[in-house]
């Protein structure tokens, strides 16, 4: 019998995972199963883990001291809920170390024995923090920048940390020349929060900064590698805002509170602040990972923490240390940290020296073929039914048709990867204003595709990288090859891409293939299979509700070999 930990993340992008014997074998966000974005209350997500697996001990991370709620009984309602399938289940409870389990999330992944740890946060956990040298005058604070060396069984040592607080940032180690203001992901935020957007919707900010450029007018966002205090106005811990009254470039604009606006017409300077945010955030990474590598002696490095999904800045990184070893981790938001406090605990407690290295992020709940006909059985009045192949797909691609593929289990974090899929065809020049259009999105947000692991080099740059199995890289379409795949190339001549293999994904690598046989493209336009404002689809009714509430006419389901059209 294994030692199963069930680990969970309460908190937005609250997730939960099974851990035995310190293998990752389930992994499932809340979001995906109660359809609200970024639940961060994970119920549902633990009682679905407990209906499949016993459970010995639970792992909660939180982010703060105290952060488990207590019930009538006197114990967190976490635990409480466990008991009811295992009475004597043991509860470890990880108040303190929010950045630690990012950081250990990323590690135990990476395939490293040994690594220095880059965590750029929002904010971690929340704890008195001394305002001078006398420790006299305390203030609340929460961590926003880590950097730790990471051996195993689970060494993890704090060579520099950051904390946001009313007054300023406070530095735990001077070897680190950073600065002491808003940091690097809270300035994002305040400029994401300008722009329109919520906080944890900077990746639209990220989309949009590819149509800027570098604009005089715009003051420097990091003065003295930190950020001014002439723009950004700390206030932790909800993190920063932009000063839009003493600066008249930002007053003269619109209303930064009006989240309802017209996304139709961005202004100039609003998408040259997006530019100067990226630039300057992702220079900022870089010159702390140059610092971190200085100071650990550790050529090996892996980034966690929210903004390790910025797949601009992982591919700049990526091209400025190109003799230094980036592992940049798929699931580095906060759903994360449930698994690296799962798999933390796990090595800690058994001095497991096991390197276990992130090969698949197929870790979600899977519907069995049976179930699948039985949810196709309530809705067959409303689709045609065809026998349906990788050949059959692929054709319909090529006419321009809009494919949803459904398929095994689903992808872990936030990248759609085969099994929860809405398929394109790239080479159509129009196909990003007509996805876009289809899913609700904003028009300056790109999409990514899938190559055939074998055919990457011919159309893209990976600058030294074996691949991108995970879609953690905006890289280089080669230039000649740019007017081909229109529908992925983004503005700057980048794509957020993914390769696979058949051994990753055989249906979908089978799908690509067939589609490479018809058009001679050995790729994919792959968005992820939500509409705008949805989590991803979890389950089959959620996959059909889809197709209902939209205009995508297909669905292709590959273990049935099943192909569903809309009437």
């Amino acid at each position: 019998m294994s030692y199963n930990i069930l680990g969970i993340n309460p908190g937005h992008n609250g997730s939960a995972c099974l851990v035995a014997d310190g293998e990752l074998v389930y992994y499932v966000e809340e979001e995906r199963l109660s359809r609200l974005k970024y639940d961060g209350n994970p119920f549902k997500a633990m009682i679905d883990i407990m209906h499949r697996y016993p459970v010995d001990e639970l792992v909660i991370v939180g982010t703060h001291p105290d952060h488990p709620i207590l019930g009538w009984t006197g114990e967190d309602i976490f635990t409480g809920l466990v008991r009811k399938y295992n009475p004597n289940v043991k509860t470890t409870i990880l108040g303190h170390e929010h950045h630690l389990t990012h950081a250990a999330c990323a590690f135990y992944n990476s395939g490293f024995r040994k690594a220095v740890a880059i965590v750029i946060d929002g904010a971690g956990t929340y704890k008195d923090i001394s305002m001078n040298e006398e420790g006299s005058v305390k203030a609340k604070g929460c961590e926003t920048e880590s950097v730790w060396t990471c051996e195993y069984p689970a060494n993890f040592s704090v060579l520099h940390k950051v904390f946001g607080d009313n007054f300023q940032n406070r530095m735990v180690n001077d070897k680190f020349d950073v600065g002491n203001s808003v940091t690097i992901v809270k300035a994002y935020e305040a400029v994401t929060n300008y722009l329109g957007f919520s906080f944890l919707e900077a990746g639209k900010t990220m989309g949009l900064s590819s149509y800027g450029k570098d604009n005089p007018e715009i003051p420097q966002l990091f003065k003295d590698n930190r950020a001014s205090k002439d723009i950004f106005i700390p206030e932790y811990p909800r993190g920063a805002y932009i000063d839009d009254q003493s600066n008249s470039i930002f007053k003269r604009n619109r209303d930064p509170k009006n989240f309802h606006r017209n996304f139709n017409e961005v202004l100039d300077i609003e998408k040259d602040l997006a530019y100067k945010i990226q630039q300057e955030t992702q220079e900022k990474v870089g010159d702390l990972i140059e610092q971190a590598i200085n100071v650990s002696k550790i050529n090996q490095v892996v980034l966690a923490g929210g903004y390790g999904l910025n797949c601009v800045a992982n591919y700049y990184l990526q091209k400025r240390f190109p003799n230094v070893e980036i592992y940049c981790e798929p699931i580095s938001h906060d759903g994360g940290t449930a698994i690296g406090g799962a798999k933390l605990t796990w090595h800690g407690n058994n001095n497991d020296n096991t390197v276990r290295k992130q090969t698949s992020l197929y870790y979600g709940p899977k519907y069995h073929p049976e179930q699948i006909r039985q949810a196709l059985t309530q809705v067959e009045n409303k689709f045609n039914t065809y026998e349906g192949n990788p050949k059959a797909v692929a054709e319909l691609l090529s006419e321009n048709n809009i494919v949803a593929m459904y398929q095994g289990s689903s992808e872990a974090g936030p990248r759609a990867l085969g099994n929860r899929s809405i398929l394109y065809n790239p080479t159509d020049p129009n196909g990003k204003d007509f996805v876009n259009q289809v899913k609700g999105r904003e028009w300056f947000r790109p999409f990514a595709g899938t190559v055939l692991e074998e055919n990457a080099n011919e159309w893209f740059d990976f600058a030294g990288m074996e691949g991108s199995p995970f879609m953690m890289y905006a890289v280089d379409v080669l230039p000649e090859k740019q007017n081909q795949i229109q529908a992925i190339t983004h503005v700057d001549g980048t794509c957020r891409i993914q390769t696979v293999n058949k051994q990753q994904n055989e249906n979908y690598y089978n799908v690509i293939n067939e589609f490479k046989n018809i058009t001679g493209v050995p790729i994919v336009f792959n968005t992820s299979f939500n509409l705008a404002g949805d989590p991803l689809v979890e389950t089959i009714y959620d996959a059909l509700d889809a197709l209902e509430r939209s205009d995508i006419k297909y669905l292709y389901l590959p273990e049935l070999k099943l192909i569903l059209e809309k009437k």
